[in-house]
């Protein structure tokens, strides 16, 4: 089934609106990992919840979602780019007992040091461009939550998510309320009564309604009385970007000491990508070469050094 993300904009209210619906993305996620029923749930929102706000950005590049947490769950990344490819992954701490209704402040906010990050990499960067970065405490008792506050704090944008996820699908629906552009205050009343309503026509939408019905389906249940303009829909997809020389840079940035330690007592490095399950491996002479410093092709000149 193609995974599919529907945007839509409330013809007379400054408020925009998607939905998505991830199956084959989340299937092909979860068949690389054995995540316990409570993870699968937190992981799929986040992927779902990076689908919706990727969609909105203008710009070439991948948006990063992490989530580092102090409890049995360490780490969320889900990474999305322009293009709506998608890769996520979790890693839990050694021997966790995770409950099945384990709550997200269990997982990853035990001691209260849980941190979300968001990080914008564009594609195009100029030399010395680094990546926008963007680091708040987890503010929230979920993922919608948490993501609605860092919109409001980080880009002041008035955001509201519902989020499901299991073993099968997951889901989401966002809806954003647009800048003011100016006018009169009756105006703004006006924008902020419209984005009221349509924040109530949202809240009627329960998990398992969201887990279980089509994007179609519940856009005429949720919004039958409004008069929306509906945009062709995007199909986000699996995909991971690993490759052998990013692995060999993950080496080398160890440092040489540290990798000779490492094959000296292991004889080779298997590495496996955490998110798509492929091997990678390093015998001895492969890390040998990681650290060889380049040479000057036989039959040319080094260029000379430049003096000013």
């Amino acid at each position: 089934m193609t995974d599919t993300l529907q945007k839509f904009m409330f013809e007379h209210a400054g408020v925009r609106g998607e939905m998505v619906e991830l199956n084959d993305t989340w299937q092909q996620t979860l068949a690389r990992h054995t995540y316990p029923r409570a993870v699968q749930t937190i992981l799929g929102e986040l992927m779902a919840a990076s689908a919706l706000l990727t969609a909105n950005l203008k710009f070439n590049g991948t948006m990063i979602m992490q989530i580092h947490g102090d409890g049995p769950v360490k780490l969320l990344v889900v990474e999305c780019d322009a293009e709506l490819k998608m890769r996520a992954t979790a890693k839990l701490s050694e021997h966790a007992d995770i409950a099945e209704d384990a709550t997200l402040s269990d997982l990853i906010h035990a001691h209260g040091q849980g941190r979300f990050v968001i990080t914008l990499d564009p594609n195009d960067k100029m030399p010395g461009q680094q990546a926008y970065q963007g680091i708040v405490p987890l503010d929230g008792d979920s993922i919608a939550t948490v993501i609605e506050n860092y919109m409001q704090r980080s880009e002041q944008l008035d955001t509201k998510l519902w989020l499901a996820a299991d073993a099968q699908v997951s889901r989401g629906m966002l809806l954003q309320k647009l800048p003011k552009t100016g006018g009169a205050e009756a105006q703004v009343e006006d924008e902020t009564e419209a984005w009221n309503h349509a924040v109530m026509l949202g809240d009627t939408l329960k998990q398992e309604e969201l887990l279980s019905t089509d994007i179609a389906t519940l856009m005429h249940r949720l919004f039958w009385e409004e008069t929306l303009r509906v945009f062709d829909p995007l199909h986000p997809q699996f995909q991971c970007n690993c490759t052998r020389e990013k692995v060999g840079n993950m080496l080398k940035m160890l440092g040489e000491e540290e990798v000779r330690t490492a094959i000296t007592e292991l004889g080779k490095l298997d590495i496996n990508c955490d998110f798509c399950g492929k091997h990678y491996g390093f015998d001895p002479v492969d890390c040998a070469q990681l650290f060889v410093a380049p040479t000057v092709a036989e039959g040319t000149q080094a260029p000379a050094e430049i003096k000013h």
